[in-house]
């Protein structure tokens, strides 16, 4: 690890420098975009943010679709010295103006997509560059992005960056409260890629990688828009919302390698009334991240599709995935053993570590932890207690072999007739139902007793009934949900997690 780095020069530059400047680094709408064309326009996008006065350790926040200009700002960004931050596309006006306030950031890049909302949240004092502004009447604090970058000379130095000099956010799901940035320096990214992205996936030069979740969520931003970069392969971005349908007509259309997805959208794949028809021959591996994927869900996948699953899990505050199946090698209802770089305890309330086979909190340790929650210490003082470790709240099993097994968070766990439940179980039995395509279980109290409900979307054909029979049948009785309750679809958090704040809403009187 180099004492001082720029991650532009390291993941994009070094590219052109190692004569792949005709080799495709973005496939998307607008064509295929080389190295060349990438680096030419990230140095026009990084002048235009100088010229704005964003100087090093200043936060550029990006509100825009996924495009080649989503990935030149974000590398412009870098090659300045600023802070990345990245915030969902589909938000509220409220949402919005929380993460202008949080990031105070000074300039905002943003599209048509999201620039009546971000005035809505009020901008006053900071300065939008609009993608795609040519049709747009823009006010006095708006400027058209695409002439700045015209008019921006090419050429650009970088600024290099210390071991401790934070160069992007991370931000958390925001699934049990606000969303809150992880601070990560270069150490982060450049040893996630060297360990996990080729360590483990094995990425070259001849992937082509598709990312299902949009870029501006961490997980799929570098699978996509900095990880092949490493090694000279591409990506491919898209402007739309992900739905099985446009995942399949880009997988007819580019022939990807890599399918960066969720149990989400794998769920919504195999249920899709065409998914026998579909070829996805070109994809060597799909991985699987941001929640836990059911076993069940994992062999309906297979026996669809045939494509390898690499099941792990990571997260914002230790920057992405450190326990992770191997290629060749994935264990179904395993999240696999650890990415090399980290190690693990898994420990009880107490902080002592439990034997394997037992259940336990997983601490992860690694050269990728953040330090703190930006402006919340007292949540920084649970998550970080020093030493690059991580507290991550995930509840796991180690077995005599190193794998790791997921059971849930610990603060989602249930006490039902006195004996700890675990709502993953019950998920997990659950999907196995052929008409489930995708559940959750939450506890609700009545005459102050817990009790399992669960929410499923169903394919139909199956009532409340059938679904308490096929649990009943295959767990301990006490784990049979007490009610089940069927619904159009789950409420997700940005990031595609189960939002369970969302889920208490629903009402299941009737």
């Amino acid at each position: 690890m180099p004492h001082q780095l720029n991650l532009a020069s390291h993941f994009l530059d070094r590219n052109t420098d190692l004569g792949r400047s005709d080799r495709p680094a973005l496939l998307g709408p607008t064509g295929p975009h080389t190295y060349a064309d990438l680096a030419d326009l990230t140095n026009r996008v990084g002048n235009v943010l100088l010229s704005f006065g964003v100087r090093p350790g200043d936060r550029v926040l990006l509100a825009l679709s996924d495009g080649v200009e989503f990935v030149a700002t974000w590398f412009g960004a870098q090659k300045i010295g600023a802070v990345t931050a990245e915030v969902y596309t589909f938000l509220t006006a409220k949402d919005y103006s929380y993460f202008l306030g949080y990031t105070g950031a000074s300039v905002v890049v943003a599209d048509s997509l999201t620039l009546q909302r971000l005035r809505e949240a009020g901008t006053q004092g900071r300065d939008i560059l609009v993608v795609g502004a040519a049709d747009l009447e823009l006010q006095a604090n708006e400027h058209d992005f695409d002439a700045l970058a015209a008019a921006s000379p090419s050429t650009l130095d970088a600024v290099l960056r210390g071991p401790d000099d934070v160069v992007l956010w991370k931000f958390t799901t925001g699934s049990t409260g606000t969303p809150k940035a992880c601070p990560h320096t270069f150490h982060s990214p450049v040893n996630s890629h060297e360990w996990y992205a080729r360590g483990v996936l094995g990425l070259t030069e001849d992937d082509i990688v598709l990312p299902v979740p949009k870029l501006f969520f961490g997980y799929a931003r570098d699978l996509a828009a900095l990880f092949p970069f490493g090694v000279g392969g591409a990506g491919v971005v898209f402007p739309e919302r992900s739905t099985p349908e446009r995942v399949f007509a880009l997988i007819a259309e580019h022939r990807p390698t890599v399918l960066v997805n969720v149990p989400t959208m794998m769920a919504a794949m195999v249920a899709h009334p065409r998914a026998a028809e579909q070829d996805l021959s070109s994809l060597r591996l799909c991985t699987s991240a941001g929640e836990a994927l059911p076993p069940e869900l994992h062999r309906k996948w297979d026996a669809l599709f045939g494509v390898e699953v690499i099941d792990g899990i990571g997260s914002s505050e230790a920057y992405h995935i450190y326990i992770s199946n191997r290629p060749g090698a994935a264990v179904l209802g395993s999240i696999g053993t650890l990415v090399p770089g980290y190690t693990a305890r898994v420990v009880d309330p107490d902080g002592d570590a439990v034997p394997d086979g037992e259940v336990g909190t997983l601490q992860i340790t690694g050269d990728t932890a953040a330090t703190e929650y930006v402006g919340d210490p007292e949540r920084s003082a649970v998550t970080f207690p020093g030493g690059g470790t991580v507290h991550t709240g995930d509840l796991v099993v180690r077995d005599p072999d190193g794998a790791f097994h997921y059971r849930g968070r610990a603060d989602d766990l249930l006490k039902v007739s006195g004996i700890w439940v675990a709502p993953s179980e019950i998920e997990h039995c659950l999907i196995g139902h052929p008409a489930v395509v995708e559940c959750a279980v939450l506890g609700h109290q009545r005459g102050g007793l817990t009790r399992p409900h669960a929410f499923v979307v169903s394919t139909g054909g199956v009532t409340e009934d059938d679904l308490r029979r096929y649990v009943r049948e295959r767990l301990s009785p006490h784990k049979t949900p007490e009610r089940v309750v069927f619904v159009a679809e789950l409420p997700r958090t940005t990031n595609g997690k189960l939002d369970r704040r969302a889920l208490r809403t629903l009402d299941v009187s009737t």
